[in-house]
């Protein structure tokens, strides 16, 4: 059912998407920093958005709206002009075909996605629709069941924050969408026209995506991870009234009422450093977790993709399975690898020596399964040294300790 999606709501909405985000989806503290500034004035004209079930926008066309680029460069904007404008780009070609764009599909689940979209959707006069590309965020489009479904990536617009804009036109072979092998190179090419585009000065490591429009049939068959705006506002709900107060909780939560099988993969341990090297759009680091003469290592480009305990042979979680941080003791439990670390390149003085834990569950099947989304997954996998198989979490040895 749809529902109406007011300003309040946005900060509950963040930190549940963050949580959800595997990491990365972009960091609580760009996301916030947007959604101090939803305000009727000069800039919104409403503050509140109507969010709707994928199986009620029937009303026109959709398309996918995010920021693409470095989480840390995104930290400074105030409103979503680069997304906005995309957006706005893609509307006026559709009103050229005398067809209506009605409404935004965030890429994936993440703190600064979600808002992005709901704040794009307030600003055009549009509507939300609840489900994303992945369940989770992504590094590169490829993983997204917009690509899967073999959406047509014409008309694909980005744009700088001072209106730059730049219209991507790969065009597929032998038909309108092309065939699956296609669409994985149509999406690994834009892929690789956009980083170099964001990583320009005019664009300072991010701008603003509209890309895979959508008619309605096209959008229940590319968006099969549904319900994940309210899923993320739900928990980001409770996580505010705190009703979770420790990990075994949040498990509990997790697994009650979004039927998730979640578990600790690390025990209580102490962040202990959190190196991050921007480049090209993305966040590139890993974080350190102690606990006593273990040590949990995260590699993330972005998104968390890796995760490693020094006592194990074999990675203990790999992507697109999804890994989350959940900080114990007083203040903000949900943290994104972005918002670990300050612009100074030392750690968040929030977490100090609050124990924190690492928590995974298996990817969406969506994202799971043989296919395009997964195999992406392996080619970064296998970029960052894992050569092995994808095994999924659940299979892997539960090792947990309640707090």
């Amino acid at each position: 059912m749809a529902y109406e999606l007011r300003r309040d709501d946005l900060e509950p909405l963040l930190l549940g998407g963050a949580f959800f985000g595997s990491g990365g989806g972009g960091t609580i503290e760009s996301a916030r920093h947007l959604a101090a500034h939803f305000n009727i004035g000069d800039y919104y004209s409403v503050d509140t958005v109507k969010v709707v079930p994928v199986d009620e926008a029937l009303e026109g066309d959709a398309v996918m709206v995010a920021y693409l680029g470095a989480p840390q460069a995104i930290n400074s904007a105030a409103y979503p002009f680069g997304p906005v404008q995309a957006a706005l780009a893609v509307q006026e070609r559709l009103a050229s075909q005398s067809r209506k764009l009605a409404y935004v599909v965030p890429p994936e689940s993440g703190a600064l996605g979600f808002v992005v979209a709901v704040l794009v959707a307030a600003k055009l006069g549009l509507a939300v629709i609840d489900a994303d590309g992945a369940g989770r965020a992504v590094p590169s489009l490829p993983m997204l069941t917009f690509a899967a479904a073999e959406i047509n990536p014409r008309p694909a617009f980005l744009v700088s924050q001072n209106g730059l804009s730049v219209e991507l036109d790969v065009k597929p072979r032998n038909s309108k969408n092309g065939d699956a092998t296609h669409q994985r190179d149509v999406s690994t090419i834009v892929e690789q026209m956009m980083r170099p585009v964001v990583a320009d000065p005019e664009f300072g490591q991010f701008g603003g995506l509209a890309m895979w429009v959508m008619a309605p049939d096209e959008v229940a068959r590319a968006t099969p991870i549904r319900g994940t705006i309210t899923r993320a506002l739900e928990l980001g709900r409770v996580i505010g009234r705190g009703q979770i107060r420790n990990v075994t909780e949040l498990i509990d939560y997790l697994a009650e009422c979004c039927n998730i099988n979640a578990r600790m993969v690390s025990r209580l341990g102490r962040l202990v450093s959190a190196k991050v090297d921007t480049t090209s759009g993305f966040d590139v680091g890993k974080v350190i977790i102690q606990s006593g003469e273990q040590t949990y290592t995260v590699i993330y480009q972005n998104e968390s993709l890796i995760a490693w305990d020094s006592e194990r042979a074999q990675p203990i979680v790999l992507a697109p399975d999804s890994i989350a941080y959940f900080v114990g003791g007083n203040g903000q439990s949900i943290f994104s690898n972005g918002d670990l670390v300050q612009e100074n390149g030392r750690l968040n003085p929030e977490i100090g020596e609050r124990p924190v834990t690492l928590i995974a569950w298996p990817a969406m099947t969506a994202i799971q399964k043989p296919g395009l989304a997964l195999d992406s997954f392996m080619v970064l996998l296998n970029s960052l040294g894992y050569l092995g198989p994808y095994v999924a979490v659940s299979s892997s040895r539960k090792e947990s300790e309640s707090e």
